[in-house]
């Protein structure tokens, strides 16, 4: 209480924060006691009307306990005249003691001064100790989730805002935000951009290009990733210095893409971590289908590890009597040549199988779908693309116009025989929907859907859905990727490769006696030895040295967990030398 009442006191005492206010309240007070003395003066020569004389404080006293309306009734006039002016006096107290005067309290110096303190919540600037952060422009659902995602990953984000209202409402959901104008130089030199990791702008392509070039011209050094709406963007944010220029909705249309199966490539590539190969492969369509991991054979026959499953959504650490059902999604790891026998040992040695299938359907013809179909083609499956709207040009893939919930006119489409439905609509809801009204009508078909935010991947899991991919996520893990190389390697929203080195509480130990997976739920995909060797996919009875690197999958929970137990320690980056090369190397034969 005192602190605020100090707090109070000197914003009162500020001239410069306060003049204005203080010479509307200087008025109203001027005339507040002006008529506490003339209603004094009144009682006065009213008391000597009735034959009674008081002191020259009691016509104050009065004067107070009438306007107050506390009335004690020690002091009261018996002539008409008299009870007439007590009402005057009384209702004139009324309006200024009970209406007039808070009111302007409240809006001259209560209201300024809580408004002054809300300012001094959002910071302006950061502290010049203040190093390998990141800066976000934008405060969109996907920029919201992009600072949460790196703030899983032990990196300092601040979303940077434009008016203070939209810096409170994010400080008040756990967010750091700071409040500058996003074209102002200054700005970027008090958020200490000379020191951050990177400036990560998700805006309008008009405006991005203005925060870019401000941003480049204050910290010409500065590291900065942008997202575009639109491929011919990429050039304009460059020239203006971006760094990095991704145009996701591009990125997620391959991605879903992917996904789809084709019988002669059912293994997508995930990414690369040195020479580890981190792959998925849905079950659907192929012999492991209604096996367990110990029937499949998978790391007999192929050489990967199963280092993850996929259930609509659910992802869980395999067992050897784990069955694989119609839905689930394997995740593997080994290097390129086993992902690449994993591959044939699913596929189909039939040619020309593509050809004589049905197109692929793909619901919504933006962005995303158009990237969608595109990447179809180049993989050699025909596409088909449903909208509602007239007039998208797609090369030489076909587009229907109609409504997608018109059963008819789907039918027509060939929704009874396509083997794949890819949702891709930029509204979630509408996703839910559509796929709720496929797999009814299909329930043996591979359906694919894109979700926007995060939150409405289960939804559109629960809903019917195979395969769920979101642009949130997308986004978030391309970010982190790029800021974390060699630490940490996202996968999706809630997945991701480290890595860490091992210390005394590990080393001495086989994979089987560490506990690693039943503590902490990780799996363990590789090893990196101390004297230069790599173990990819260790048997259980490996045993771990003192210095050894190990590569390691699991969700942000489990990466906590094995904190806990263990500590993450990260090598220094010689250490990974040969992984490096051996990365180069692989780089250069893909090429």
């Amino acid at each position: 209480m005192l602190k605020y009442l100090v707090s109070f006191l000197v914003h009162m005492i500020q001239p410069e924060k306060t003049q204005s206010h203080r010479k509307v309240f200087s008025r109203f007070m001027l005339v507040l006691v002006a008529e506490i003395v003339v209603f004094s003066l009144l009682f006065h020569w009213l008391m000597l009307y009735e034959g009674r004389e008081y002191s020259f404080f009691t016509g104050f006293y009065w004067t107070f306990t009438v306007m107050s309306t506390l009335g004690f009734g020690d002091i009261t006039f018996t002539s008409d005249l008299g009870k007439l002016f007590s009402t005057i006096v009384l209702i004139s107290g009324i309006i200024f003691f009970l209406i007039l005067l808070p009111f302007t309290f409240l809006q001259h110096f209560y209201i300024p001064w809580v408004e002054r303190q809300k300012k001094e919540m959002v910071p302006r600037s950061l502290p010049q100790t203040t190093s390998r952060h990141v800066l976000i422009a934008g405060t969109n659902p996907i920029a919201l989730n992009l600072a949460q995602s790196l703030a899983r990953y032990d990196m300092q984000a601040f979303l940077l805002c434009g008016d203070m209202q939209t810096a409170l409402q994010l400080i008040g959901r756990g967010l750091n935000a700071v409040l500058g104008e996003y074209d102002d130089k200054e700005t970027y030199r008090r958020l200490q951009a000379d020191r951050a990791a990177a400036l990560v702008v998700m805006d309008s392509d008009i405006r991005s290009a203005n925060i870019v070039f401000s941003a480049h011209e204050a910290t010409p050094d500065l590291n900065i990733v942008a997202g575009v709406e639109t491929l011919e963007a990429r050039d304009i944010l460059r020239m203006a210095g971006c760094s990095h220029c991704f145009h996701f909705y591009s990125l997620l249309g391959e991605a879903l893409a992917r996904r789809v199966i084709h019988p002669n490539r059912r293994v997508s590539i995930l990414g690369h971590f040195g020479r580890l190969v981190l792959a998925e492969a849905p079950v659907m369509r192929t012999p492991l289908a209604g096996k367990s991991l110990w029937e499949s054979r998978i790391r007999e026959d192929a050489g990967v590890s199963v280092v993850g499953v996929w259930t609509r959504g659910v992802f869980s650490l395999p067992r050897p009597d784990t069955v694989f059902g119609r839905s689930t999604v394997l995740m593997v790891a080994g290097t390129a040549e086993e992902v690449s026998a994993f591959n044939r040992m699913l596929s189909k040695p039939v040619e020309k199988t593509v050809a004589r299938q049905p197109p692929a359907i793909i619901i919504g013809g933006g962005r995303v779908g158009v990237a969608v179909a595109k990447s179809l083609a180049r993989r050699g499956i025909n596409a088909l693309i449903v909208d509602r709207k007239k007039g998208i040009q797609c090369g030489d893939i076909p587009v229907v116009c109609g409504e997608a919930s018109d059963l008819a006119f789907m039918e027509r489409t060939g929704i009874r025989t396509t083997p794949s439905i890819i949702v891709t609509t930029h509204d979630d809801d509408a996703n839910i929907y559509l796929t709720i009204y496929f797999r009814s009508l299909r329930p043996d078909a591979q359906i694919i859907s894109r979700a926007s935010l995060d939150k409405n991947v289960n939804g559109l899991h629960l809903a019917g859905a195979d395969l769920v991919l979101s642009l949130a996520s997308l986004i978030s893990a391309t970010v982190v990727n790029l800021l974390s190389p060699n630490r940490v390697l996202m996968l999706n929203e809630r997945l991701a490769v480290f890595r860490s080195k091992i210390t005394d509480n590990l080393a001495g130990t086989t994979l089987k006696t560490s506990g690693i997976r039943n503590k902490t739920h990780c799996s363990v995909l590789a090893v990196h030895c101390r004297d230069g060797s790599s173990c990819i996919n260790p048997h259980a009875d490996f045993r771990l040295k003192r210095d050894d690197v190990i590569y390691l999958i699991g969700d942000n929970q489990a990466q906590q967990l094995y904190k806990a137990h263990y500590g993450i320690v990260m090598p220094e980056e010689p250490s990974d030398a040969q992984w490096q090369a051996d990365a180069q190397l692989e780089k250069g034969e893909q090429a």
